[in-house]
């Protein structure tokens, strides 16, 4: 039967939309990088050819530094409290929309391979196929449990990823990552030969260079000549860390103990050839993209979940906002579509929802809207509005409260109930080395200055060591009161003065850092309940372990997922059973097809 009007009219849409491939690197710090960093060491020779040809975003960053929110944000375009994405045992809720279900609207066909950390019964979330299993738990079992603080499970990050570091012959993570790799070129092979016809939404997500720190020797020794640059800020005395640091050193069972020098660099040598690994197989899916012919249709994205500290202020993996764990690469490449170029305003991975979206030729549903902003106003240099803002949230382990995070023009503020503020000015200060909101208060008489004392909030669940400093009568450093906060906005705020000035701008540095403050605090305070936020955290992580705890028992049933392949259909295997000719077959599976 003939093809209907309308069944051509959308197959000539479908031949006419790009493809969209999403590559993610796992715990890939953006500051490292060459496409970053001129004097970096680190040798990623195929994304570097990419960024050449790409707009780059030089100030991107996570929404939350920690695997699983980080990429529900970056999903579903919101943020952590908005859909329960408080630690790596959350689940996103299933009818949460992601950009996997808008563009499947749009006709695309929408495929995953690799980690994406889904928790929970639904493990696809949008996608149509996913290639392979994930790498770690979908279960609650890693629940973080802010009742215990002083309980440290067996599954928290410890130090043996450093101790153990260097060259190995195989680890499951690089059993994951090659099977992500064959899996990703073998859906682009079927891909041009069986669905020609309909655009593809592809993410292809590595678990490399995430921890632990461990490569092959091939890898490891083209780095044998390398001088490894060791931290820029090395360990200071843990006595001086800031109370979410210290936590953190307790997490990672590293309070009291220091770091041997030569498993330092090993590990960021380690570090250094994953990022090689993971480059060389973004190579191999390149050039499997210009064999098949997709290359000239395709928009190549890559970014990451978030990054690593690597020893940086003797700090290791992520969970907090510094920029070694807060930034992440971002790139999107189409040079017929987008020029190549630099963006230097902020912006965060939960804006690629909306962006990929757009791309695929839709709009977000305005009854349902999102935090995420759509990045095609920067990618194509439009003269639309351009927040340069970040908002970021955390409440995983190591945290008590939530830990929050505005990054707007060249300033970065972190806050949380329980700890004295930060404020840095990332231009003059890049390190991080300088708090200006230390010795400040809000410039403001009223209730944003209140006295409270936020110790005396947790005081009877910390642990006497990394209990925070009492705010006293006479301490300057105010946070604002826990009563004071209405319902956050739904979109990043746009700077209201020049109080905070923008990235793109680089205008001069504020002489006064409480006009900064003060302007940040307002905003922390109309943005966020920190006590509703507290008390929704602690009753979604009882509610999992009380769940978890009963799934474990009797007959198991698994949540992870399990791809399904149908051995009699591969190959030649029951040809004539299938009523097709052998002929035919073989003329399907070759790529370019015969002339003949």
């Amino acid at each position: 039967m003939a093809a209907q009007p309308e069944e051509m009219a959308l197959d000539q849409q479908n031949h006419d939309r790009p493809n969209i491939l999403f590559i993610m690197a796992d715990q890939m710090a953006a500051p490292l990088l060459s496409m970053y960093n001129s004097e970096s060491p680190i040798k990623t020779p195929n994304l570097d050819r990419l960024a050449k040809e790409s707009v780059v975003f030089d100030s991107a960053y996570c929404n939350s530094p920690l695997c699983a929110p980080s990429r529900f944000c970056l999903v579903s375009g919101q943020l952590p409290s908005k859909i329960g994405a408080y630690d790596n045992a959350s689940d996103l809720p299933a009818d949460t929309p992601t950009a996997a279900h808008y563009v499947r609207i749009q006709g695309y066909h929408t495929c995953l391979a690799g980690k994406m950390h889904f928790c929970g019964p639904d493990q696809l979330h949008g996608y149509e196929q996913r290639l392979t299993s994930d790498i770690y738990p979908g279960d609650y079992g890693w629940s973080v449990n802010w009742d215990e603080p002083a309980v440290r499970p067996d599954w928290y990050h410890n130090m043996s990823s450093v101790l153990d570091s260097g060259p190995i012959v195989r680890t499951n993570q690089l059993d994951f990552d090659d099977e992500v790799l064959y899996k990703s070129k073998q859906y682009l092979y079927e891909h041009c030969r069986q669905r020609e016809d309909q655009p593809f939404f592809l993410t292809v997500s590595f678990t490399h260079p995430h921890d632990p720190y461990n490569m092959t020797k091939e890898y490891w020794d083209m780095y044998e000549d390398v001088e490894i640059p060791m931290p820029k800020t090395p360990a200071f005395p843990q006595a001086m860390q800031d109370p979410h640091a210290k936590r953190l050193l307790r997490v990672m069972d590293l309070a009291g103990k220091d770091m041997p020098v030569d498993k330092i660099r090993d590990a960021r040598r380690s570090y250094f050839a994953a990022c090689t690994y993971v480059d060389a197989k973004i190579g191999e899916l390149m050039q499997t993209l210009r064999h098949t012919g997709l290359d000239e249709n395709t928009i190549i994205v890559f970014s990451g979940d978030h990054g690593d500290m690597l020893g940086e202020r003797g700090l290791w993996y992520k969970m907090n906002w510094f920029e070694m764990a807060g930034r992440v690469p971002l790139f999107v490449h189409s040079p017929s579509r987008f020029s190549p170029r630099h963006v230097p305003e902020n912006v965060s991975t939960m804006d690629l929802m909306p962006t990929f979206v757009e791309m695929a030729g839709s709009q977000i549903d305005p009854y349902l809207p999102v935090d995420g902003l759509s990045l095609l106003p920067y990618i194509t240099n439009s003269d639309q509005p351009k927040p340069d803002t970040v908002i970021g949230e955390y409440m995983g382990e190591g945290t008590l409260a939530p830990l929050v995070m505005i990054r707007r023009g060249r300033y970065k503020f972190v806050y949380c109930p329980i700890d004295p503020p930060q404020l840095y000015d990332l231009i003059e200060d890049p390190l991080e080395r300088n708090n200006l909101a230390a010795g400040y208060a809000p410039d403001v008489e009223g209730p944003i200055t209140e006295k409270f004392d936020p110790s005396s909030y947790f005081q009877e669940r910390l642990p006497a060591d990394i209990r925070p400093h009492p705010y006293s009568q006479s301490d300057p450093l105010l946070p604002p009161s826990r009563a004071l906060a209405p319902s956050p906005p739904r979109t990043p705020s746009p700077y209201r003065n020049d109080a905070i000035p923008h990235a793109s701008g680089q205008k001069a540095c504020v002489s006064d850092p409480r006009k900064v403050l003060t302007e940040f605090f307002r905003e922390v305070a109309a943005r966020w309940n920190f006590p509703k936020i507290e008390q929704d955290v602690l009753h979604s992580q009882r509610r999992r372990r009380l769940v978890n705890s009963a799934l474990t028992k009797g007959e198991i049933t698994t949540w992870d997922y399990s791809p399904q392949v149908n051995g009699a259909a591969l190959y030649v295997r029951n040809v004539g059973k299938r009523g097709e000719a052998l002929e035919d077959l073989e003329t399907r599976s070759r790529w370019p097809r015969s002339k003949k």
